[in-house]
This record gives structure tokens, sequence and C-alpha cells, in this order.
């Protein structure tokens, strides 16, 4: 999905991923209307479905790389498994990064945690805002196929948000958000 700054895309992530909630309409991800869950229940269902990636990093600043990953799959209700984390992080170039803290890393590194975040629980539905904004070209072209690579292995739904032509390379549909 790609727009002007300030064409609703991050909003209509947002709703979407039932973060926001609409004026009008409903929302539906494998069969649930998102809106009718109460908090506890939404978050429960956006760890175990959904896999959010932000314009900005949001780490916890006193959990390590691998600490915040597994807060993802412990959220979601899920096992955690070390192994899942750690093909993860090594198809993003970030395995010797493990034991690092947010701090200790760049925008582009803190970036690439998210990413690693957001597809560790295998999510039926990938939502990335801006997920190439702070990286290089080779890191976009790695990040890039992650995400697409995730989303065919799970079956599922990937939508990116973006002004990055790089991405629009890569993507086969592209719809334009506008005011």
């Amino acid at each position: 999905m790609q727009g002007n700054s300030g064409s609703g895309k991050t909003t209509l992530l947002h709703i979407v991923c039932g973060l926001l909630k609409p004026l009008a309409g409903e929302v539906h991800i494998n069969d649930t209307n998102i809106y009718k869950l109460d908090n506890g229940q939404a978050d429960h269902f956006r760890g175990r479905n959904i896999g959010l990636i932000f314009q900005r990093p949001h780490l916890v600043k006193s959990l390590n790389v691998l600490e915040n990953i597994m807060l993802a799959q412990s959220c979601a209700g899920l096992p955690i498994d070390k192994k899942r984390i750690g093909n993860v992080l090594s198809s993003l170039g970030m395995t010797g990064k493990m034991k690092s803290y947010p701090a200790q890393l760049s925008q582009g590194q803190l970036q690439r945690v998210t990413i690693a975040r957001a597809v560790v629980n295998k999510p039926a539905l990938i939502m990335a805002d801006e997920p190439t904004s702070s990286l290089d070209d080779v890191h976009t072209r790695s990040v890039l196929a992650l995400l697409i690579n995730q989303a065919k292995e799970n079956g599922a739904t990937l939508i990116i948000a973006t002004h990055d032509q790089r991405v629009k390379e890569k993507i086969t549909n592209v719809y334009h958000v506008g005011i």
C-alpha cells in the first residue's frame, strides 16, 4: 500500500489490526470480529494472529534481543521456541546480536529485531508500516525476502505501507491510499 504522508496508510493499518476502532464497519480476521473482543482477548488474538511492524521499533529496553522476541511468544501464550527465534534472526543477519540490548543496536538493527518479533509466531496477517525506512539496500532485500517468505510459508497475508520504491519493485499488488 502506497500513499503520500498523511494519506491514512498508518491509520488504515491500525484499524485493520484493532489498535484503532473505525467509525463504521467491522474487521474480521480468521472468522473473528476483532472489535467484539475485550482488550485482553484482543491483545492475545493479535499476539497469535497478527505480526505488527511499526514505523519505529517498540522494544523493551531492559531486555536483550532474544528476550524481546521470547516475550512475543510468551504474551501470545505460545511455548518459547528458541530454534524458531534463531532461524528468524539468522535470516535477518542478527544471530550475533541475540544478547545485545536495544541501546546497543543501530536503527537498522532495531528494525530487523522488530521484524523478527513480528514474524516469530507465524501470524496469519503480517502488517508492516515502513519496515525498510531505516535500512540500506542489502538489508532491505533480506527484510523483504523474509516477509515474503514468511507470508508464503505460513499462508499469511502481508500488508506493507511504504514510500519506499525498493518495496514496490518486490510486491505484486500495490494499492494507493489518498485523501
